[in-house]
């Protein structure tokens, strides 16, 4: 059996694993890297390997940097069948869609201003075309269903709680009477949040391939103190009447945001103000939601069955029309404006940002990981002056980074998930984290775990396992 790494090696974006066995290729995920725009360009256009070798990909759940290569797949001859849960395949075919758009009208956007500086023009990664054609191999599983990939492959789903349909990936290997069996952790998410179920123990295995995103840090707790500064921000906005920005991930921030805020309502800590989730993708996210209640936890699934609508309000309105997101830039606050992309690396958060990020009153809140390179880095690392369509722009926003919402585990977390496993593995393979990150937790693991050999893989490295 053999691995090598395509993405997300030292790195946070671009996820993508090939696993190799005699006869048999197959992907665990197919991600769109995010960064700085000659890399993604590079890294985007040249995944590595070669797609018509493939014979599956596995996919662990529907975030882009997980999912968002997939349509480049069949241009290059990939006919094979692309396995995720039900969930993950319902929001995987909105979110590529969403991409797709996403990439047309920035690349429109951009190639207007590089023109007129007699620069070449750039053209998205894949169209619409791209997208419906990979949308037609996909196959949806259940948790805990084993999935027969190959005469001597199987895969399982298991829970790993980090955005609906989200999965640890567990791929056996049989021949000659031997299994040797891999378990991809995918992005594993947290104990007691919101909507979702905990994370899924972790089945036994030889060797796993390990996220690392947070594999340095510790979360502050999602419990009052989150609470206390959501409030504060609220009090902000409507005392200065300005806006609150928040770059989100349209799948699993998104709902998990509105959600805290109608708790906070209900409990009749603040009162209102007007609420605008400008994404098209978000609202069909929020849709995909409520036809998969099956993934949530057991409040949210009684709150679902009782009252009604978890993520509807009257002080809660989804934008879609183009025209309804511009008329947002001018208008005066108190008011809450959350869009995707959540490392503000595309989409009409873009555009939120160029009109708003100059007023001093004005605040924008991460509520989740930043990519390095991108303009979410950026401002979270407090420049003052940020590229916003490539243009420099003074950023006087006040700046608020919230982890407690983070969807992510954390170093206790990840630490934990290893030491759940039935017998420790025999090799661990780090990845999806910066090198910093990924590094600090492969010295924690060895630190508790002397006899099993750690790795922490290079873009394109080949490891026989």
């Amino acid at each position: 059996m053999r691995l090598s790494f395509h993405g997300a090696a030292r790195s946070v974006t671009g996820s993508r694993h090939l696993l190799e066995v005699p006869g048999f290729r197959l992907l665990l995920d197919c991600g769109l890297f995010q960064g700085r725009r000659q890399d993604a360009f590079r890294q985007n256009r040249d995944l590595g390997f070669d797609p018509k070798s493939l014979g599956a990909v596995l996919l662990s759940h529907a975030h882009i940097d997980h999912s968002g290569a997939l349509p480049v797949l069949p241009r290059h001859g990939f006919s094979g069948r692309v396995y995720g849960t039900r969930a993950t395949a319902d929001l995987t075919e909105i979110m590529l869609e969403d991409s797709a758009r996403v990439q047309e009208s920035d690349c429109r956007y951009v190639n207007k201003k590089e023109s007129r500086r007699g620069n070449v023009c750039i053209r998205p990664f894949y169209d619409g075309a791209d997208v419906r054609k990979i949308v037609r191999q996909f196959e949806g599983a259940r948790y805990g269903d084993q999935v027969k990939i190959a005469p001597r492959v199987t895969a399982s789903f298991h829970d790993a709680g980090h955005i609906l349909g989200s999965a640890a990936i567990r791929v056996k290997y049989t021949a000659r009477g031997n299994t040797t069996t891999v378990l991809f952790s995918g992005d594993l998410g947290r104990s007691n949040m919101p909507i979702l179920r905990d994370p899924e123990p972790p089945p036994p295995c030889d060797i796993l391939i390990l996220e690392s995103t947070y594999g340095d840090r510790l979360h502050e707790e999602a419990g009052e103190g989150l609470r206390k500064k959501a409030l504060e921000l609220l009090a902000h906005a409507k005392t200065h009447k300005s806006k609150i920005l928040v770059p989100a991930f349209a799948v699993g921030r998104t709902q998990e945001l509105v959600m805290r805020i109608k708790e906070l309502v209900g409990e009749g800590r603040v009162d209102p103000i007007p609420i605008f989730i400008d994404s098209p993708l978000a609202g069909k996210a929020t849709e995909v939601f409520r036809r998969h209640p099956e993934c949530y936890d057991e409040e949210t699934f009684k709150t679902f069955s009782a009252d009604g609508d978890p993520f509807a309000s009257r002080y809660i309105r989804f934008i879609s029309s183009p025209e309804d997101s511009k008329r947002l830039n001018t208008m005066k606050g108190p008011c809450v404006i959350i869009s995707s992309s959540g490392m503000c690396e595309g989409g009409r958060i873009l555009h939120h940002l160029k009109h708003a990020v100059q007023y001093e009153a004005n605040v924008i809140v991460f509520v989740g990981f930043q990519a390095e390179h991108t303009l979410g880095r950026k401002l979270v690392e407090g420049w003052d002056v940020v590229p916003i369509f490539g243009v420099p722009t003074p950023r006087r926003a006040q700046i608020v980074k919230l982890n407690g919402f983070s969807a992510h585990a954390d170093r206790n977390d990840l630490l934990a998930y290893i030491r759940a496993i039935d017998r420790i593995p025999d090799k661990i393979f780090i990845v999806h984290g910066e090198e910093k990150q990924a590094l600090s937790l492969s010295a924690a693991i060895q630190t508790e775990h002397p006899g099993t050999e750690v790795i922490v893989p290079h873009l394109g490295s080949i490891h026989e396992v």
